[in-house]
C-alpha cells in the first residue's frame, strides 16, 4: 500500500487536514483539493489511485466530479463522503460510478480500512499473464483489464470489473449478496448489501440488451445473483 496516491477532495480544510494526517500515517501519499474543478485538474497530471470525494463542494458538486472522473479514468477508485444519511445520496453516488461511500462524521480508521480494501480490489484485477476469458459475446482481457461485448469495449469501474469477472469465471453459480460483498469488497468491508444491488443494476444497463429484462445476470429470488449458464454459449473458454 506504500506510495499509493490518494486525492482528498473536501472544501472544509479541518476535515481535509484531518483525513490527510491519518492517511499519511498509513504510508499513503495524499494530495488535497478544495474544489471539484481543482480535483479534475489534479487527476489530469497525477497518477491517482483512490479519490476520497465529498458530495457538497463549491462549484461543481461531488456527483459531477465522480461522473467526469469515471468517464475519463475507469480504473481510479472512488469513495464518496456525504454529510447526509439518506439512502438517496448513497444510491446516487453509486449510480454515478463511486465504488464506496461513507457518511460524515466518520471514524478515520474505517476510512483507512475501506481505502485499503478498495486498493486490494484494484490490485487483484491487475493480471499476472495475458489470459483472455471468453463467454458467448463477452470477452475479458485480463492483461489490459478491458471488457468487451461483441467486440465493443465497455467501460467498467474497478468494482464492476471484479463482479463481472467473478460471474463469468463461475457461470451458473448462485452467489448471495453477502458472498459477493466478501469476494469483491473484502471480508473487512463495513456496509450493507444495497451496494451490491446498485452495482448489479448498473452492470445490467451496460451489458444487457434489455436491462429491465436481464438475460445474462439472473436474479435468484431469496438468494442473490448468478451468471446464466447457457449451453448455447461458449462458456468458460480461456485463450492465450
Amino acid at each position: 500500500m506504500k506510495n499509493k496516491k490518494i486525492l482528498v477532495v473536501e472544501d472544509e480544510e479541518s476535515i481535509r487536514k484531518f483525513v490527510k494526517i491519518n492517511l499519511e500515517r498509513e504510508g499513503f501519499t495524499v494530495i488535497e483539493a478544495e474544489t471539484g474543478e481543482k480535483a479534475l485538474e489534479i487527476a489530469e497530471t497525477e497518477d491517482i489511485d483512490v479519490v476520497v470525494l465529498d458530495i457538497m463542494l463549491p462549484g461543481i458538486d461531488g456527483f459531477q466530479v465522480c461522473k467526469e472522473l469515471r468517464n475519463k479514468y475507469s480504473t481510479i477508485g472512488i469513495i464518496m463522503l456525504t454529510a447526509k444519511s439518506q439512502d438517496v445520496d448513497k444510491i446516487m453516488g453509486l449510480e454515478y460510478g463511486t465504488d464506496d461511500y461513507m457518511v460524515k462524521p466518520f471514524n478515520p480508521l474505517e476510512l483507512v480500512l475501506r481505502i485499503k480494501s478498495l486498493l486490494r480490489r484494484i490490485d487483484a484485477n491487475k493480471p499476472e499473464n495475458d489470459e483472455i476469458i471468453s463467454y458467448g459475446p463477452f470477452k475479458i482481457d485480463k492483461y489490459s483489464r478491458q471488457f468487451f461485448k461483441d467486440g465493443r469495449h465497455i467501460e467498467l469501474t474497478p468494482t464492476e470489473y471484479s463482479i463481472i469477472k467473478l460471474f463469468i469465471e463461475n457461470p451458473g453459480k448462485a452467489f448471495t449478496r453477502d458472498e459477493i460483498l466478501n469476494l469483491v469488497w473484502g471480508y473487512d468491508f463495513v456496509g450493507d448489501t444495497k451496494i451490491v444491488d446498485v452495482n448489479i443494476r448498473r452492470l445490467r444497463r451496460k451489458i444487457e440488451d434489455d436491462s429491465k429484462n436481464p438475460y445474462y445476470i439472473e436474479t435468484v429470488w431469496g438468494v442473490g445473483y448468478r451468471w446464466r449458464r447457457d449451453h448455447n454459449l461458449s462458456g468458460g473458454d480461456y485463450e492465450k
